[in-house]
């Protein structure tokens, strides 16, 4: 067995990123048993296989490694053989494992091994037999060892998602749902179209001479993979906020029964009366008309999100003033009819869970194009605040309801300011606010 100096191996900038916890084990692995599974690299010694084999070498201080070498007529036939070893493993996520399907796609075509769509899979057109056969679509994903419509759908998220796209989904918790990185992929799939086609036009123009067309086409491409980048970061957005209302859900179900150390300290519903103010925690609630100025006066000027439910007495189209973003929950459709006659600027509708909520703002906000399953108010507050805001920013909620919005910035770590003519209503609120957390609201005193 061949031993080289491991300074001499050469690591592509293509390999799968390292991971700690499998170096570490094999870091042990090797101190006990020595390297029991050489490295594989080709005769230029580009490695092929074994990554963290190598890595691990390295940090125990080896100045030399087992290898296999092999030899490969071509740099795409090395590459295959590393595609295939990586595919073999189990621990690829979904994004990871449908870039590499793609690759090998591409790398079977350029190596005249891939069927294209219309060919006999024995036969070229010439008549000519081919051996070994080409492989097509239901072959690859039988070797793979997925459906055919699994293994296309892994295609279509590794070539219709941007590449920043892509690094931002790496580690998430929607890096291992095919849905969410299919419905990511779907979205800005007409910019994405308008940027090959520019591109082929440039192309085209370049063959020509024509600078300036090309010129004009390059611009074209640019504009519209922006887009496409940013229909996928609002759909990725999008996914991400699902995710965490579901879960946020669950996790309020699990913990709707005070903790020990709560029923330890007398949490019992305030006494609260119109006019008051109340500190709870970070948050600012306040008992009254909160269409009025007095309510109006407690709000911070820069808020992120403003969530009101529609009343019969809608008064509140201050709020599109106060914060960035204006939602607006109702039972019924017909948002466009309270757009009209409220005068707030509308951006598009939502249908979360059989309500509507209309979305506002002076700034133009685009609409996610995945679809949206969510069930229940709380994970409805959660998905609009995951979508819209960010730690430590305000959000506005001008009616009480049962404290969902302000429960779920407390859990957040958004800071709230909220209200309710209703003094019931708020002594709800704050008794709930009390029970989740455990501590004690106040009343602040005007004097």
């Amino acid at each position: 067995m061949p031993i080289v100096p491991i300074d001499q191996i050469k690591i592509g900038r293509n390999r799968r990123p390292v991971k700690g916890d499998k170096v570490n084990e094999l870091q042990e692995s090797i101190k006990a048993n020595g390297l029991l599974n050489p490295i594989t690299v080709d005769q230029q010694l580009n490695l092929i296989a074994g990554l963290h084999r190598l890595t691990a070498c390295k940090l125990l201080g080896l100045e030399a490694i087992a290898c296999n070498i092999v030899n490969y007529e071509y740099a795409d036939q090395g590459r295959l053989a590393e595609i295939d070893e990586n595919l073999i493993r189990n621990e690829l996520e979904p994004l990871e494992r449908s870039e590499l399907w793609w690759e090998r796609d591409q790398i079977l075509e350029r190596m005249g091994l891939r069927a294209k769509v219309g060919d006999n899979q024995h036969t070229l057109k010439a008549g000519e037999t081919v051996s070994p056969p080409l492989k097509r679509t239901v072959e690859l994903a039988k070797e793979a060892g997925y459906s055919e419509r699994t293994f296309q759908h892994g295609k279509q998220i590794a070539k219709g998602i941007h590449p920043e796209v892509k690094q931002l989904i790496k580690g998430t918790p929607i890096a291992d749902s095919p849905t969410a990185l299919l419905q990511v992929a779907r979205a800005g799939a007409k910019e994405r179209t308008l940027a090959q086609e520019a591109q082929q036009a440039k192309e085209l123009a370049e063959a020509r001479g024509d600078t300036a067309e090309a010129e004009r086409q390059k611009q074209l491409v640019d504009e519209f993979q922006d887009q496409q980048k940013s229909a996928q970061i609002l759909a990725y957005q999008s996914a991400i906020a699902q995710k965490a209302a579901k879960l946020a859900v669950k996790k309020t179900q699990r913990q709707s029964a005070p903790t020990n150390d709560n029923v330890a300290i007398a949490l019992d519903e305030p006494i609260v009366q119109t006019g008051d103010e109340w500190i709870a925690g970070r948050h600012l609630i306040y008992c009254g008309e909160t269409s009025q100025t007095e309510f109006q006066s407690l709000l911070p000027s820069d808020a992120a999100l403003a969530i009101a439910t529609l009343s019969p007495n809608w008064q509140h189209n201050y709020l599109v003033d106060e914060a960035k973003v204006v939602a607006v929950i109702r039972s019924e459709g017909n948002i466009y009819e309270f757009y009209q006659r409220n005068q707030m600027p509308f951006q598009y509708e939502l249908l979360l869970d059989n309500l509507y909520i209309g979305i506002f703002s002076h700034q133009i906000i685009s609409k996610p194009q995945t679809q949206i399953n969510i069930e229940g108010i709380e994970g409805i507050v959660n998905y609009l605040l995951n979508l819209y805001t960010s730690p430590n920013h305000f959000v506005i909620a001008p009616f009480m309801g049962h404290g969902e919005i302000l429960i779920t910035c407390e859990r957040m770590g958004r800071i709230c300011f909220t209200g309710d003519s209703n003094p019931e209503l708020v002594s709800r609120g704050i008794g709930r606010w009390q029970k989740w957390t455990g501590k004690l609201a106040v009343k602040t005193s005007k004097y």
